[in-house]
């Protein structure tokens, strides 16, 4: 096993239709307005970015975001991650009863030397705080949705 490797898998059900959701997730420079955990996104063009998050556990991780798909009538997002984690995530976003369903996926692998040096031990607790972070971003993104 790659202690270093992580797979994530979240769902949020929304209380908004999936078009809506869509156009919140696809502008990534409004995340910090409604995610705290994410506490800079920094353009570099039209499909790149720099974000800057931090959770619970007192580290910040830095990676460059580059736009594989951006598909409205699907409903897909999905990045390339390289820095502090590489790998990949995707939004997939279907109509869900009142609202939509986001399902967020991930795979990575952590660089950060702290992260790598704790990877066994601190396994554990990086998917805790992982959690943590997921829990909050779909509470500020519903409460988004509901403002606007």
């Amino acid at each position: 096993m790659d202690w270093t490797r992580y797979r994530f898998l979240s769902l949020w059900a929304l209380p908004a239709p999936p078009a809506a959701v869509y156009t919140a997730l696809e502008r990534a420079e409004d995340y910090p307005r409604w995610w705290r955990q994410v506490r800079e996104v920094r353009r570099i063009d039209d499909t790149t970015g720099v974000i800057r998050i931090r959770s619970l556990l007192p580290y910040d991780m830095t990676f460059t975001a580059h736009e594989v798909r951006r598909d409205p009538v699907a409903g897909v997002l999905e990045i390339r991650m390289s820095g502090d984690i590489d790998g990949w995530a995707r939004w997939t976003l279907t109509a869900g009863g009142p609202g939509t369903l986001a399902r967020y996926e991930q795979v990575v692998d952590v660089n950060k030397p702290l992260l790598r040096r704790f990877a066994v031990p601190g396994r554990p607790v990086f998917r805790a705080n992982h959690r943590l972070m997921m829990r909050a971003g779909r509470r500020g993104l519903a409460g988004y949705l509901q403002a606007v």
